[in-house]
């Protein structure tokens, strides 16, 4: 389920390719229709270059800083005000991945209350749909069919990551898991975040 008109999305990952990865088709539909930025730290020259393809395939914006830490991330949110902030779940199974939500979650009370945004906190899919506390709690699934060829042609953009024989393969498996849920052919799931006791409506990203 989708909100009728997206709106404005801050999305804060720890590598290159996990916008592409966990959240991309959702960020290319997001596109069509208001600003969607990227944020990632820098890796090197290589992942670099990619994950400003991957970005540019998706229709989105990019924004490599040095590491994503709690002042840089205040200072997008204060500089994009987004309407949304997507970051990777919270107990994560990779350490990088737990680190970076941490920080986002930190972040987001203050630019709240400072200037109203964000309105909605998501958290997105993980390695086969698993956290440190058992499977993904999806709030809400959006029906990515149309925009699923996108996210996966971004995520190849990440050529020097084993994309044929790991991430792509398992995009796909849970890009349609998902779609089953509801059922669509692709979709992608996302856990809603309580901001200062604030959650947002079930049909909302």
């Amino acid at each position: 389920m989708t909100s009728a008109v997206p709106g404005s999305v801050l999305a804060a990952f720890a590598h290159p390719d996990d916008a592409e990865l966990w959240a991309g088709a959702t960020l290319a539909l997001h596109t069509r229709y208001a600003a969607v930025t990227i944020a990632v730290p820098h890796r090197d020259d290589v992942r670099d270059a990619e994950a400003r393809k991957g970005a540019a395939a998706l229709g989105a914006d990019l924004h490599q800083v040095p590491r994503l830490d709690h002042a840089t991330v205040q200072q997008l949110l204060l500089e994009k005000r987004p309407e949304i902030v997507i970051t990777h779940p919270l107990n994560d199974v990779h350490p990088e991945h737990r680190a970076v939500a941490t920080t986002v979650l930190a972040a987001v009370p203050e630019l709240r209350i400072a200037t109203g945004r964000p309105s909605r906190f998501y958290t997105c899919d993980t390695y086969n749909s698993l956290t440190l506390d058992g499977p993904v709690r999806a709030d809400v699934i959006v029906d990515a069919t149309t925009t699923f060829d996108t996210k996966m042609a971004a995520l190849r953009e990440h050529a020097s990551q084993p994309i044929d024989q790991h991430f792509g393969p398992m995009a796909e498996t849970l890009g349609r898991l998902w779609g089953a849920r509801i059922g669509t052919r692709y979709a992608e799931a996302f856990t809603a975040v309580p901001i200062l006791g604030c959650l947002p409506g079930a049909t909302h990203l």
